[in-house]
């Protein structure tokens, strides 16, 4: 992909990732998914957009010979194309009536499902192809956590101040509207729950807590940025989350604990021991009342209205299931009339709308670049490669994890960021496996940083 991108100037930086990738990845962080461009619909957000843009370069340099994806296969590559697949069957019988009967909004709805997954493919295979060296990675990553650090200073706006900068963020997109699906604020004990720049609360709390262990990661290696945002990025990411109130977000941090911290340097080993009792200790001091909500959330257990609405749900997917187990009633089309009917449970909402080949489809695009993360770090030389590896796996399974929480893929921020971890495991996938194209990028910018500050390396 790099060697078709300095052809487009303004979307591309090429000695680094492409400048296309990163502007979107800052939309996609930070503008809000809910403001879309009037004719589009729901799929006109500035992320979703830009992501099929990524796409349509993607396909267009490889149709005209310009780029050849064939090289640069991995396992996320392939659960991705099953993904497609997948919702691709579950569409055509949506359409020939094998599914039963639709109506327009229902297929309006399956468009609008195919064109987001297209986005996300279009994000994966961008950041696999163009982001070869260990340099790239720290750039890219770079990107995401200024993004993600950003909707963390918005959530902590809204948390101690109770504005939300979102709505001056709206003023200032002219063409654009809003389709009222974004929820700011939403009280929990005598907090108010705040969702910074995503739609929801909960998305806050599990696309910072993916991007928690990747933003320590990006700290400890990215010395061209200044010492303090490396220190203060992680501490705002935490903050995002805690504010949150949410239990899918706790559920998140713990289990890229368990994942990660077997993966990082001894120092911070030594230092998680020290620094996550005391973080608790002064959130117990700085917030009053907060620890107490949070532990009160976590055990309430089948007294709390949100747990029952959930579980009240499985009697009906299962019904819907056996109606139509294969390919599901059709991507998107279940629209529930009642919102008590919503799925707040995106594995259920897949089985009901995809099938069992779809169910099956989401589990793999989850869990294989998850286990593929794992594996890397396995086999990687350099400990900074080791602990990426890690970071991603963490991240992986905080998304498959936390699908089971919520409708994880009716919210865009998460839907189209999952495909940019996946894109990032495979490069370091194929950095592992010693790919040529990886191997000799990171050796040139290896050569190349000697030559301006007499030979220190890369590696640390």
């Amino acid at each position: 992909m790099r060697e078709i991108l300095p052809t487009f100037s303004a979307m591309s930086n090429t000695s680094g990732s492409p400048r296309l990738l990163r502007i979107t990845l800052i939309a996609i962080l930070i503008l809000p998914s809910y403001m879309v461009f009037g004719p589009l619909g729901a799929s006109g957000g500035v992320g979703q957009i830009l992501s099929l843009m990524i796409f349509v370069v993607w396909v267009s340099a490889a149709a005209f010979g310009l780029h050849n994806p064939w090289k640069y296969g991995h396992p996320g590559r392939a659960v991705l194309l099953v993904w497609i697949f997948a919702s691709c069957l579950s569409y055509v019988a949506l359409f020939s009536g094998f599914s039963g009967g639709s109506d327009s909004i229902q297929r309006a709805a399956a468009d609008r499902w195919l064109l987001l997954i297209v986005a996300g493919a279009g994000i994966t295979l961008m950041t696999t192809e163009s982001v070869r060296s260990i340099h790239d990675l720290r750039e890219i990553v770079r990107t995401v956590i200024i993004g993600t650090s950003i909707s963390c200073v918005i959530a902590l706006l809204q948390f101690t101040l109770s504005v939300n900068p979102m709505e001056w963020i709206a003023t200032l997109m002219p063409g654009f509207q809003d389709i009222g699906s974004g929820t700011p604020f939403q009280d929990r004990g005598s907090f108010a729950r705040v969702a910074g720049a995503t739609m929801h609360p909960i998305e806050l709390g599990v696309v910072v807590s993916m991007m928690l262990p990747l933003s320590l990661w990006w700290a400890k290696y990215d010395t061209e940025m200044p010492r303090w945002f490396r220190v203060l990025a992680p501490i705002l990411l935490f903050a995002g989350n805690i504010m949150t109130v949410s239990r899918t977000g706790m559920i998140g941090l713990a289990v890229v604990a368990l994942i990660t911290i077997p993966f990082m340097p001894k120092i911070f080993k030594q230092w998680a021991v020290v620094v996550v009792p005391v973080g608790f200790m002064a959130l117990f001091l700085m917030v009053p009342g907060m620890v107490t909500t949070l532990f009160s959330s976590a055990t309430a257990g089948s007294s709390d209205t949100s747990i029952t609405y959930r579980t009240d749900d499985y009697p009906l997917a299962w019904k819907l299931f056996f109606d139509h187990p294969l390919f599901g009633l059709g991507p998107g089309a279940w629209i529930p009339t009642d919102q008590k009917n919503i799925f707040d449970n995106q594995y259920l909402l897949t089985v009901v709308t995809l099938g069992c080949l779809g169910l099956v489809a989401f589990l793999l695009y989850l869990l294989v670049p998850a286990f593929a993360a794992l594996m890397s770090a396995r086999y990687a030389v350099s400990e900074e490669l080791r602990y990426l590896a890690g970071s991603i796996a963490g991240a992986m399974f905080v998304a498959a994890i936390s699908s089971g929480t919520f409708d994880a893929m009716s919210f865009q921020t998460f839907a189209l960021i999952t495909p940019f971890f996946i894109g990032i495991q495979g490069t370091v996938w194929l950095t592992v496996k010693n790919h040529p194209d990886y191997i000799e990028k990171s050796r040139l910018f290896h050569l190349n940083t000697k030559s301006k500050v007499g030979g220190t390396s890369w590696i640390r």
